[in-house]
């Protein structure tokens, strides 16, 4: 048996008609750049997400960028983030010159320790980039006590969360700026690339809608230097339809969730979701004893895996100029060893999910 890691062939056999219907109708729009087919699928991520703007850009690093931009972050200031997550979190940091802070990771959860953020805070200090790592959301709590007695920004990268909730409220909320990637890969995906910012502050949501049209509020009028970064208006169209089978695509993963829990948790480390969070599961992502070996015997069994992430970003060629040296992040260092993720897409067959769990099984000999 075969069993992918995403088949996007599934997902989009039973909606094609409609996805059809929505090219055909920007097509026949000939409006292609943001237009009413974007402005309502923002309106409707805002609803969804239940905050008050929403705006479409190209992509999630871009995302990231604008909200640093926006929140007047550059050269001589920090950022503290984690380092296991994709290049992404901390790349942009850099790429405006400033300087990304890390700080170790939470064992079960694999997100951001906020207990240890303290000690990183530094007089030039300006934000936190909390992610909601594999689905499931940060220590907002803890995280939004020490930002507001050291008088820091947050920028939610909220990537892989977007359905997820914390203490009941939608991710989204609890920082200044959030940012969603819709990659082909993600739990609500585009059919290319595309991405939001989420805001509930009005003067956050004019600027950064100013920086994504090359910093003009008025066409052919700039204030300021800014980007071309807008959402195209046929992904936003392939969204649009995507977004009403969110929910229950999230419930689906939930549910094989559950099912490789009972069946896994005496083999390997399950996830550990925390009791304020509802996760979507982006990845089901296991420790794992003798991981190299479990991730090829899977292969030669058909079972595609994938490990995030193999090399924790303090310890990668680009962030070299940091200083950061092997052993400072323990955490994160034995987690991009121990961890690797299994088949999750919500279009698994019962079949595929029994057949992962009895090869997890043999393998460690039960």
């Amino acid at each position: 048996m075969k069993v992918p890691f995403i088949d996007l062939e599934r997902q989009h056999k039973p909606i094609k008609k409609d996805l059809m219907q929505a090219f055909e109708r920007v097509l026949d729009s000939n409006k292609f750049i943001l237009s009413d087919e974007v402005k309502k699928f923002e309106e409707e991520i805002a609803a969804y997400t239940k905050t008050k703007h929403a705006i479409g850009v190209s992509n999630c690093t871009n995302a990231l960028l604008l909200s640093l931009r926006a929140l007047g972050i550059g050269p001589g200031d920090e950022v503290i983030t984690t380092p296991f997550t994709f290049v992404a979190t901390a790349e942009v940091i850099a790429i405006i010159g400033a300087k990304p802070v890390f700080c170790d990771i939470e064992r079960q959860t694999f997100n951001i320790d906020t207990g240890k953020i303290k000690e990183q805070i530094s007089g030039r200090t300006r934000a936190i980039i909390p992610v909601h790592l594999f689905g499931q959301a940060a220590d907002m709590t803890s995280l939004t006590r020490v930002t507001k007695d050291h008088g820091l920004k947050v920028i939610e990268d909220m990537a892989q969360a977007i359905g997820a909730r914390y203490k009941g409220q939608m991710v989204g909320n609890f920082g200044d700026t959030a940012c969603i990637s819709f990659y082909v890969t993600k739990n609500l995906n585009a059919l290319g690339d595309a991405g939001m910012i989420l805001t509930n502050d009005a003067k956050l949501d004019s600027l950064i809608r100013a920086y994504r049209v090359h910093g003009a509020y008025k066409k052919y009028h700039h204030d300021f230097l800014g980007y071309n970064d807008r959402l195209d208006a046929m992904q936003a169209a392939f969204l649009r339809i995507k977004l009403t089978q969110l929910d229950a695509w999230n419930e689906r993963r939930r549910q094989i969730a559950r099912k490789y829990d009972d069946a896994l948790r005496d083999v390997v480390a399950t996830p550990y979701i925390s009791g304020d969070n509802e996760s979507v599961y982006h990845q089901y992502t296991v420790r794992a004893a003798r991981r190299d070996e479990l991730n090829k015997f899977l292969n030669e069994q058909g079972i595609a895996t994938a490990i995030h992430y193999p090399v924790p970003l303090h310890l990668q060629p680009a962030f070299r100029y940091l200083g950061y040296r092997e052993g400072d992040f323990p955490v994160a260092e034995k987690a991009a060893n121990e961890v690797l993720s299994l088949p999750i897409q919500q279009d698994l067959t019962d079949e595929e999910i029994d057949y992962v769990i009895k090869n997890v099984r043999q393998f460690y000999g039960k």
